[in-house]
């Protein structure tokens, strides 16, 4: 039989080390093999301890929440199949770069492999999608376990943390009992601290870095989405030094809080303006800068992948640099810093004229998109209004599909300080309520969440956490009775089976869900009853706003906006 202290000491050695190299919270799923963490974690006033029964849920609220506070997250649960529901949350975290600290009670040894319940091979599950994964020993008195289990969570959190930021796996097995003796104090760990290098150029990138701008007559800088915790008044700077075009997705956190003399730079409406056959034909560049992910924008891949710039240089942290369009000539590993204005500007050969027209037919688009969120009434519009009524020190989260991309195309540049944020790591509609709810629990600031009707369908029991701690969010549900994304894809062009198959419409509305969970609701069906719902002061803590809209209606006004800009684009090379 287990030791009661051996066993309170080694789970109160994991806490005190994650407590020591600065993990402050932690999202717990019930279940009993997990106990002996639980209990100590809930135990622990270093901890600020969250709770979701759902382990498919908890994981994308952990993540949320770590998105936001741009530190790792733990995240702890029972054996079997309740680990295996943290799979989607773990493969967003991996290709979106954000540090989670898993924690899986498994089997002792001796109950593995031989039929026991709740009993699944732990180790290693998640493969290739976690960037460490260990399977620490049972709790004995060997003198060097203690030791031993330090380190290893030195190494997780330095790991999860390290550039590229990602997800580590810890598998912890016990033998019962489960219980332990709680403890007033924790134990300080022998080894304190893992000090990290930040990634700089060597002195030959650098040495190229120059060479390239100077050498430049036409380049642009794309600006996908940057890891958390980037410090954009480097950036900024940057921008200010260089003097050209920014193609600056939303997630960049760079259409926002923009600085006066960057805004003529700043190049938000790219996606419409590389829509325009002719801006396409004029604007070859031989220089393009990324940072960050690959952007959401179909016309950006699809122009880039045509001209072949001579010169693109990829900017990322991580020697497997991302290159989803197989453009790349030279990769720079590298954080962002200083180093990125350590240019002469005054040996710069730019062409200012092909800045200047990016900038005219930027503000040519933002015109034609003031123009329709006035006076549509679709989808998009709708979207819009929301983007302009968003109060100052907010945040947004957005699902992937159609919300993500009428960002992209809405969203313009602003001072206000708002937050955008969106799991683009793999993509995917799961556990978009739960990445809000984490988000909003990790800054506390005022959050809204705009989202489609089959993603929010899809992680309803998301809103489970909002019965166990405050959650402040308003969740604005686009209802269009189904997939609307696919509308604009090739599937829509083939009738036979297109309703069954994509666009999947379920016919329900979510006033029942919002009694369930005890949240204000509202249901509008027209622009003006959603104008005067958002002017309304929230009551409850959580609120749900159910906005009726029409998928084929979304489509048609999509591409008369589109035309619209086309007609005026095309003059900009009228003689």
């Amino acid at each position: 039989m287990m030791n009661k202290q051996i066993l309170s000491d080694y789970v109160y050695g994991i806490i005190g080390s994650l407590a020591e190299y600065g993990v402050t919270d932690v999202v717990i799923s019930p279940g009993s093999r997990s106990t002996p963490l639980a209990y100590g974690f809930a135990s622990s006033k270093e901890f600020n301890v969250f709770r979701q029964v759902d382990e498919r849920s908890a994981a994308f609220l952990a993540l949320g929440m770590a998105k936001t506070k741009a530190k790792p997250v733990a995240l702890l649960c029972t054996s079997g199949t309740a680990a295996a529901n943290y799979f989607p949350a773990i493969v967003e975290a991996y290709y979106a770069r954000v540090p989670l600290i898993i924690l899986t009670a498994d089997r002792p040894h001796e109950l593995r492999d031989v039929g026991a319940p709740q009993a699944i091979n732990q180790p290693d599950l998640y493969g290739h999608h976690v960037k460490w994964s260990v399977d620490l020993p049972i709790p004995d008195e060997y003198e060097a376990t203690l030791p031993h289990i330090e380190r290893h969570i030195a190494r997780a959190t330095t790991v999860s943390m390290a550039s590229p930021k990602g997800p580590v796996h810890l598998n912890i097995p016990f033998r019962e009992p489960l219980l332990i003796d709680f403890q007033d104090e924790l134990p300080k760990p022998t080894f304190h601290q893992s000090f990290t290098a930040k990634l700089v150029p060597s002195n030959d990138a650098l040495q190229f870095w120059k060479e390239a701008i100077q050498q430049a007559r036409k380049g642009f800088v794309v600006m996908g989405e940057l890891a958390e915790g980037t410090d954009l008044n480097e950036v900024w700077s940057f921008i200010r030094t260089l003097k050209w075009p920014v193609l600056v997705e939303s997630l960049s956190q760079l259409r926002t809080q923009v600085p006066n003399d960057c805004k003529h730079y700043v190049i938000e409406h790219y996606d419409s303006i590389l829509k325009n056959d002719v801006f396409k034909k004029n604007m070859h560049p031989d220089t393009v800068i990324r940072f960050g992910a690959q952007p959401v924008s179909k016309p950006l891949t699809l122009f880039l992948k045509v001209v072949k710039p001579r010169t693109f240089i990829t900017v990322d942290e991580d020697s497997l640099f991302r290159d989803p369009l197989g453009v790349t000539t030279t990769h720079i590993q590298a954080e962002i810093g200083s180093w990125m204005s350590d240019f002469n500007v005054d040996e710069m050969n730019y062409d200012a004229e092909y800045q200047q027209i990016f900038t005219r037919a930027n503000e040519i688009a933002c015109q034609h998109v003031k123009a329709y969120i006035a006076k549509e009434h679709d989808e998009g519009a709708l979207a819009g209004m929301l983007f302009e009524y968003l109060p100052n020190e907010s945040d947004l989260v957005v699902s992937s599909s159609m919300p993500i991309r009428d960002v992209d195309t809405f969203f313009y540049q602003t001072a206000r300080d708002i937050r955008i944020f969106a799991n683009r790591g793999a993509n995917g509609i799961d556990g978009v309520v739960s990445t809000a709810i984490g988000a909003q629990l990790g800054t506390m600031r005022d959050t809204y969440l705009l989202i489609g009707d089959l993603a929010f369908l899809h992680d309803a029991n998301g809103l489970l956490a909002s019965r166990y701690q405050d959650t402040q969010l308003t969740i604005i549900v686009m209802n269009n009775d189904g997939g609307g994304i696919f509308s604009y894809l090739a599937q829509s062009s083939v009738e036979a089976h297109y309703e069954q198959l994509f666009g999947t419409p379920t016919g329900l509305g979510f006033e029942e869900l919002a009694r369930m969970y005890d949240a204000q609701y509202e249901h509008v069906h027209t622009k003006e009853e959603f104008k005067s719902v958002l002017q309304q002061p929230k009551e409850k803590n959580l609120r749900i706003i159910e906005v009726q809209t029409n998928r084929e209606e979304n489509v048609v006004t999509h591409r008369k906006l589109w035309a619209g800009m086309n007609e005026e684009l095309n003059q900009l090379w009228q003689v």
